[in-house]
Order: C-alpha cells, then sequence, then structure tokens
C-alpha cells in the first residue's frame, strides 16, 4: 500500500506543461517520483517552467506546437530522442473561444476543436508504440485533460470549446476500449475552477467564483495534482475509460 501512489521510475509527458493545470499536474507528478517531459508552444515559457521544476525531480523542456498532426510527430521525435517508453500521457494542452451564436467564426471552431479534440488523438495514435511498450511491465496511462463544461452546459457562448470537451470525454471511452488490450488505461480529469491563463475569472476573481462553488473555493494545485497522480499511479489501474470529475460540486449544482 506504501507504494499506491508512487510514480517512482516512471517517465510522463506532459502537453501544455509550462502552465495553469498541466503545471499542476507535471509539479505533482515530480513530487511522486516520476521522470517528466513538458510540452508547450512557447519554447522560452516551456523552458523556464522545466527550470523551475527541476527543483523537485528531472523535468526536461520539449517546445512543441501540438495543434496540427505534423507538430504533434514533432513532440514525439523530440521525446523519442530521450525516452524508448512512455508510461504516462497527459493530453492537456487546450484552446478556448467566445462569440455570441450569430457572429461565432469559422476559425474559432477550427482552433479549438482541433486542438482540444483532434490532437489528443493523433499525439496518443503517434506515441502508441511508446506506450505499449511501458504495458509490457505495468499499466500504460493517457489522461485526457476535458472541462466540466463538457459535461454540464455552461451559460457561457463557448460553443466550440463546450462540444470539444464533450466529444474528448466520449473520445476517451472510445479509445480505452482499444488500448485496454496493450495494457493502456485511458481516462480523463474534467476540471472546474482552477486559477489559469485560460480561467482567467478563477484566477483573478477566484472570491467572487468561490460563492458559485458548494466547496466554497476554485481548485488547488494538490486538488489537480491529487487527481492526476491517482489515475497515473497503481491506484487508477482498473479506471478505465471513466471520467474524473474535480470541480467542488458545480456540475452538481448546475442541475
Amino acid at each position: 500500500m506504501n507504494e499506491l501512489f508512487s510514480l517512482k521510475g516512471r517517465t510522463a509527458l506532459i502537453t501544455g506543461g509550462s502552465r495553469g493545470i498541466g503545471r499542476m499536474i507535471a509539479e505533482g507528478f515530480l513530487r511522486q517520483g516520476a521522470r517528466v517531459y513538458i510540452s508547450a508552444r512557447k519554447a522560452a515559457a516551456c523552458d523556464q517552467t522545466a527550470a523551475e521544476l527541476s527543483a523537485l525531480g528531472t523535468c526536461m523542456s520539449l517546445p512543441a506546437d501540438v495543434s496540427t498532426v505534423e507538430g504533434a510527430r514533432m513532440l514525439v521525435a523530440a521525446y523519442a530522442a530521450h525516452e524508448d517508453q512512455l508510461d504516462i500521457l497527459v493530453n492537456n494542452a487546450g484552446a478556448a473561444w467566445g462569440a455570441p451564436f450569430d457572429e461565432f467564426p469559422e476559425s474559432g471552431w477550427d482552433k479549438v476543436v482541433d486542438l482540444n479534440l483532434k490532437t489528443p488523438f493523433f499525439l496518443t495514435q503517434a506515441l502508441h508504440g511508446h506506450l505499449r511498450k511501458a504495458g509490457q511491465s505495468r499499466v500504460a496511462k493517457v489522461i485526457n485533460i476535458a472541462s466540466i463544461d463538457g459535461v454540464s452546459v455552461n451559460p457561457q457562448e463557448t460553443y466550440s470549446y463546450a462540444a470539444s470537451k464533450a466529444g474528448l470525454i466520449h473520445l476517451t471511452r472510445r479509445m480505452a476500449l482499444h488500448l485496454a488490450k496493450d495494457n493502456i488505461a485511458v481516462t480523463a480529469i474534467a476540471p472546474g475552477a482552477f486559477a489559469s491563463e485560460m480561467n482567467k475569472d478563477a484566477r483573478d476573481h477566484a472570491t467572487e467564483v468561490s460563492a458559485r462553488i458548494p466547496a466554497g473555493r476554485i481548485g488547488t494545485t494538490e486538488d489537480m495534482a491529487g487527481a492526476a497522480i491517482y489515475l497515473a499511479s497503481r491506484a487508477g489501474d482498473y479506471v478505465v475509460g471513466s471520467t474524473l470529475v474535480v470541480d467542488g460540486g458545480v456540475t452538481h449544482a448546475r442541475g
């Protein structure tokens, strides 16, 4: 039982790992003993975060723009230069877009759906061999970062974001059934309000946002790291295709 939540000896790749939820997960994985690779579109930010997190353990920066299939494959090539297998993939890189229904642009649809829904599929596909090799000795993990907006309806007009996250939750189930035979467990996390560049309300107006959350506060690094560590470790080996909602009760309050 002492090793149930340990990640010692495991490798992890986290997209969108330079800030927000990705950084929270990276920090948690490092504290549990994993060797962590983070990726982000902005090289300077990715390098800086990796340097800061290296105080906790081995954390390496692999800057890449994974919004295209070509970019995802370039990230895989960069990772393969360091490792021949992958224990944990966290598909966290994402985007959001809000606009009134009658004005919602195609660009706001394509950018969000490509990064939030297409990228997790094709990056996992490109890393299948690395995950399968890790699965020969223990359950490898793919964790997709969805959103509570894919579970229940947010009144904000973020059409492509909500659709992409709902699609990612269902894609998680479909991928999980296929990859289970390779000893790869695919799951998802649906976060609520966590302070990040994407969720500026939670970051800049935490007190106001907290008033709408049954738990009375926004999420912390420990909340997100704990959920991800559970799914990534031995403790989560029998969780297949499920989405863990981490939102302080918001989805229930929405009805």
